[in-house]
């Protein structure tokens, strides 16, 4: 048995392992610190362009004028738009019968003047307005998006909601 570990013995000592080669390098840290301070101080932040002028006080080098406030001048409070804003607001109190307060809406689309329900409601009096005209040859995409609409709107409310809730109709 000793010739075993004999042998075992001048075998590891004849195989050389691999160890890697280390230089050590003492206070790197210090030169590179020093070289930098050599250097002057570290540029940060470049290409920042800082508007205040923290010089003290030099006169102003830019050329482009001081922003102020403009020149007050009072509206005009009896212009026709503002004199007459409002006129029709109590139309339907105010005035006799035959004058409903949505036929005064002049800047309002015919479709809209006077509509009462929710957007189904809406697209519906629309897609009856515009049906009679050109708009359905004019605008054909604009057209099918709106009886999409009108589609998906039918089947949600039938399908997604409750009914006897809507006390309005």
């Amino acid at each position: 048995m000793s010739w075993i570990g004999k042998g075992i013995t001048s075998l590891t000592s004849s195989i050389k392992f691999w160890a890697p080669q280390v230089t050590q390098v003492r206070h790197t840290r210090y030169h590179y610190w020093k070289e930098r301070r050599e250097n002057g101080p570290v540029l940060r932040r470049f290409g920042y362009d800082d508007p205040v002028d923290a010089r003290g006080l030099l006169p102003r080098e830019d050329t482009r004028p001081i922003r102020q406030l403009p020149i007050y001048r009072p509206r005009n409070v009896w212009a026709p738009r503002r004199a007459l804003f409002g006129q029709n607001d109590y139309i339907d109190i105010l005035g006799n019968d035959n004058l409903h307060p949505t036929r005064v809406l002049y800047n309002v689309p015919s479709w809209l003047r006077g509509v009462r329900g929710d957007e189904y409601h809406v697209l519906l009096r629309k897609e009856k307005i515009w049906s009679k005209g050109i708009f359905p040859f004019a605008r054909p995409a604009r057209w099918r998006d709106i009886k999409k609409r009108i589609k998906y709107l039918h089947k949600f409310l039938n399908n997604k909601t409750k009914t006897g809730l809507n006390n309005r109709w």
